[in-house]
């Protein structure tokens, strides 16, 4: 590991002016991915910032009726929280299956949206990688892909986001809040994460030096009756290889309102549009349900060895749907 300096903050305005002073400087939260990183060397931060002590630790209520959360709320108080479990429990069961209870206890909320990808290519630093070393090469594409994404991707990228937290976060219209030096900023989710296009190493739109500071959800009645639902390799802690997060309201057997967002398919969150908007209006049942997976699906761009997950994700839209529909009925 390199070398590195540390330096401990109080203040928002004084953490952003030690990173503006010092660009090879990073932000630390709980440090649960990008100190494995620097052990890796892929990242290798001239001085850390260590942001814990900062006063964003709070989730409050907004006038709208929605939910503030701090940056530095933990995952294990963020997925713990009554609110958030009564409004947004697809979010509370997100973040449960994120990551094992010591590493929710350490990890942030700013942090878990702003971790970097899995793909082995990407963590090997003996390996090409576009999102690592700009112009070097995808061998992902040619090589070990069986988890890597269907939907979004480039020659240039294929690897996928690994947060099942902010897909959470997607589905509801979540909206980041930033500082910089030039001062406050936000970004819709939907907009916070970049197309990989031939820029994979660019992966959000955060400006240059930016801390986030929090996340705001809207009001969504909807979300009540909302679920998470994961595949993954191994019935413990392990990254998704599908996900959904997913909302519906159904009034007279028609879908009155619906909120789908996947993970584990593209190099970010993957609203579910398309879907949605077959969705809207129609009726309530398995057939629609089907229609609305086969339909943003449509679009899906499978790799040799990760076409399974096509099949996966239709699975999944029809089941989660299913069973919040059944749910709906009682």
């Amino acid at each position: 590991m390199k070398e590195f300096g540390y330096q401990r903050v109080h203040d928002v305005s004084g953490a952003v002016a030690v990173l503006g002073a010092d660009p090879d400087a990073r932000f630390l939260g709980g440090g649960t991915n990008l100190v494995d990183l620097m052990k890796t060397g892929v990242e290798r931060p001239a001085r850390l910032v260590d942001v814990r002590e900062l006063p964003l630790d709070r989730i409050e209520q907004t006038g709208e009726g929605g939910l503030s959360v701090g940056a530095t709320v933990t995952n294990s108080d963020l997925a713990a929280h009554p609110e958030v479990r009564r409004r947004y429990p697809a979010l509370t069961q997100a973040v449960l299956a994120g990551a094992s209870g010591q590493l929710r206890n350490m990890a942030t909320v700013g942090g878990n949206l702003l971790q970097r990808t899995r793909c082995g290519y990407f963590a090997d630093v003996t390996k090409p990688c576009n999102k690592r070393v700009p112009g070097s090469g995808c061998p992902a594409v040619e090589g070990e892909h069986h988890n890597h994404a269907i939907l979004g991707a480039s020659e240039h990228c294929v690897a996928t986001h690994p947060s099942d937290m902010a897909v959470a976060l997607t589905a509801f219209d979540a909206v980041v809040s930033y500082e910089t030096a030039d001062g406050p900023g936000e970004l819709p989710l939907a907009d916070f994460y970049l197309p990989v296009g031939d820029t994979p190493h660019r992966e959000t739109a955060l400006p240059p030096g930016a801390l986030i500071t929090g996340v705001t959800l809207p009001p969504a009645p909807v979300a009540a009756r909302s679920r998470y639902r994961k595949v993954r390799e191994r019935a413990s802690y392990a990254f998704a290889i599908g996900s959904i997060a997913a909302a519906l309201d159904v009034r007279d057997g028609l879908v009155s309102d619906v909120r789908l967002a996947f993970g584990a398919v593209a190099s970010r969150p993957w609203r579910a549009r398309t879907a949605e908007g077959v969705l809207t209006g129609a009726p309530a049942d398995a057939v629609t349900f089907a229609a609305a997976a086969d339909a943003e699906l449509a679009a899906a761009k499978p790799l040799p060895h990760n076409a399974y997950k096509v099949t996966l994700m239709r699975n999944l839209v029809v089941a989660v749907l299913t069973e919040l529909a059944e749910e709906s009925a009682r």
